[in-house]
């Protein structure tokens, strides 16, 4: 079954958001996430290292935000920060108006739970769960009803297009077939924002189309926030903001016109 055409058949509750273009529809509304004078500094040895230095980012519900940077950008460390893994050095970090800092590990693993999904470029299945297994680990996470929860994964299977491989472990798949998986895994909740790592880098071209087209339709018609991390430039036509980074500083943050790269493509 093609990406293309199931994820149209896809229907979740959703927030309606302004135009992401619109700087002006943005106005007066409360960042989804929000950095303000964050750092993050690693011990190594005798020398402290500014892994990111004063990072200062909004990031508001219905965007679709590609972080683009080269190796070493800090690109990944930020992904860490804005998917709440990890805690600033110095700064503060929000998400949903409340700074992670403050929170408990249990309540911050809870609330990230419920608010964000994830993908990895490297997949990060469980090798000894099968494919309906991996895709419930979130609603596990979460106590959902077993019942509940083995209804919406086998859902997320359908639209995805992998009802027919619910029963075959992550090594029985091709690279698409478990990125496909991993993003079924990331939407188990129905989190409001998606962040993924790289999510077309370990596949193919035709593949790596297939995937960005699923979450630019998310975005599209379910109102997701999408948020890729990426050093891939070609990404940038998906997206509404770009936000470059290098040697652990944002170097400039620009709005992104979808009409014109459509029309450069035909």
């Amino acid at each position: 079954m093609a990406l293309s055409s199931t994820v149209q058949e896809a229907s979740f509750e959703t927030e309606v958001c302004p135009d992401a273009h619109d700087t002006a529809a943005w106005s007066g509304r409360i960042p989804l996430i929000k950095l303000t004078d964050v750092w993050k500094i690693y011990r190594m040895g005798e020398i402290n290292f500014a892994a990111l230095s004063g990072i200062d980012l909004e990031i508001y519900r219905g965007e679709f935000v590609v972080v683009l940077g080269p190796s070493g950008s800090g690109k990944s460390t930020l992904m860490n920060l804005l998917g709440c893994l990890d805690l600033p050095s110095k700064g503060a970090i929000f998400l949903d108006s409340r700074d992670i800092s403050s929170l408990e590990e249990s309540e911050l693993a809870r609330i990230r739970g419920q608010m964000i999904g994830f993908i990895f470029q490297s997949f990060n299945l469980i090798p000894t769960m099968n494919t309906l297994e991996n895709v419930l680990l979130p609603l596990e996470f979460q106590e959902e009803d077993p019942v509940r929860a083995r209804e919406r994964g086998e859902y997320l299977l359908e639209i995805v297009g992998l009802s027919d491989k619910k029963r075959n472990l992550p090594s029985q798949l091709s690279g698409g077939q478990r990125q496909r998986v991993a993003i079924a895994r990331s939407l188990a909740v129905n989190p409001p924002v998606i962040l993924a790592d790289e999510p077309t880098g370990n596949l193919d071209s035709k593949t790596g189309d297939y995937i960005l087209e699923f979450l630019a339709k998310l975005h599209e018609k379910e109102g997701k926030t999408i948020i890729i991390v990426t050093h891939d430039l070609d990404l940038v036509k998906h997206a509404t903001r770009v936000v470059y980074i290098r040697d652990g500083k944002i170097e400039k943050i620009e709005h992104v016109n979808r009409k014109k790269h459509e029309g450069e493509m035909k």
